[in-house]
């Protein structure tokens, strides 16, 4: 046994919580993190003075300085370490890693990741804002970037309107049954395909919600877990990141994503394989993000997305469900965190549309225009 596969189920996560989703006037990025970090502890049984790690992912829409300590002077702590990360929504993992490895080399020993924004009721001027020297080609906005990977993923492999309303379809289906999300409205084929475009190639339907809202959860050892009484730890298995540096116009490829790197990690330390995976919440800020990612993750061959998702092979009662609370398209646009936390309700066996008999889920987390990519493994609570 190497060194990743000794962390295999060592680490846990302990507790989970969340705000509402959707359009919240009026709260503060500090107050709805605030409230989900309450939630976490209470989920997990704790008390806030045992936290001693306070990890953040800074708010996207508007980001400060000194965020991670703004934060915890409002929650009233004082944490022996901590402070804020932005690999955009792979940040979330990268958080849990980095309290993982605090906790094994004994900086820490119970910490607190959160993340919260608010651009619904705020600013959404990040996602529309200039994209370097090529704004001056009119190169503006998230959506392009995505729009621009989403064309030359249909010129290499054929892939067709249809096959990402696949994807698209799977997640809104789910997020339907959820009374919690903030888009309640399952989409049919029909109605991805008349749907207005937002950036061509790009429907209406293939771009995530923008949300208001927080969420965080409690990482510890499952040692520790054990001497407090924890009463659902879900067993981290797997773990892993990828990055690049460079921006689109100059990238070798467009089709191929970091997961390759982050899930060869996860994969290792866990010892599965694509194979074995029960199910997947898989970061959907646009459908060819998804896709990409699936075909990334060996789940089906590169190109061959739309031929191997047919007939709701994605949805609750296929073979692999897929963004089991909707998703970012449907669930919350917030970044990733959200995914994360419907894999351990999955894992507890908890899940407003539960896997029966799910032994295990992957999730995976995604920032930037495909820059940075993370890959977590959960396990069954209790095993």
């Amino acid at each position: 046994m190497n060194e990743l596969t000794q962390m295999r189920g060592k680490y846990v996560i302990a507790g989970i919580g969340h705000t509402d989703y959707g359009k919240l006037p009026g709260r503060s990025t500090i107050s709805l993190n605030t409230q989900a970090c309450k939630h976490a502890l209470i989920d997990a049984c704790i008390e806030k003075s045992l936290v001693d790690a306070l990890f953040v992912k800074v708010p996207t829409s508007a980001k400060e300085f000194m965020y991670g300590q703004k934060l915890a002077e409002a929650m009233g702590m004082k944490p022996k370490l901590g402070g804020s990360w932005d690999q955009g929504g792979a940040a979330n993992m990268a958080l849990i890693s980095n309290a993982m490895a605090a906790i094994e080399t004994g900086q820490c020993e119970v910490a607190l990741v959160c993340y919260a924004d608010n651009p619904r009721s705020g600013s959404r001027q990040v996602y529309a804002r200039p994209r370097g020297d090529d704004a001056v080609y009119g190169w503006f906005s998230t959506a392009a970037g995505y729009g621009l990977i989403h064309r030359r993923h249909m010129i290499e492999f054929g892939t067709r309107p249809e096959d990402f309303a696949q994807f698209a379809m799977a997640s809104r289906r789910h997020g339907a049954l959820n009374p919690k999300a903030q888009l309640k409205l399952p989409l049919s084929l029909e109605q991805y395909m008349n749907a207005p475009m937002q950036i061509e190639p790009l429907r209406r339907d293939d771009c995530c919600l923008v949300s208001d809202g927080g969420a965080a959860l409690v990482v510890m050892s499952a040692k520790r877990a054990v001497e407090l009484g924890v009463p659902n730890p879900v067993p981290i298995l797997g773990l892993g990141q990828g990055q690049t540096s460079a921006e689109l116009p100059v990238r070798e490829t467009l089709t191929s994503t970091e997961a390759l790197v982050s899930a060869r990690t996860a994969f290792s330390m866990s010892g599965l394989q694509a194979k074995d995976i029960d199910v997947i919440q898989i970061y959907d800020c646009f459908t060819v993000a998804g896709v990409m990612t699936l075909e990334d993750y060996g789940f089906c061959p590169k190109g061959q997305f739309g031929p191997w998702s047919k007939g709701g092979y994605l949805e609750i009662d296929g073979p692999l469900p897929m963004n089991t609370s909707g998703g970012l398209l449907s669930e919350t646009g917030m970044p990733g965190l959200q995914l994360i936390i419907e894999g351990v309700r999955q894992m507890r066996g908890e899940a407003n549309l539960q896997v029966q008999k799910a032994r295990n889920c992957l999730i995976s987390n995604q920032g930037g225009t495909m820059h940075t990519h993370a890959t977590m493994i959960l396990g069954r609570c209790n095993d």
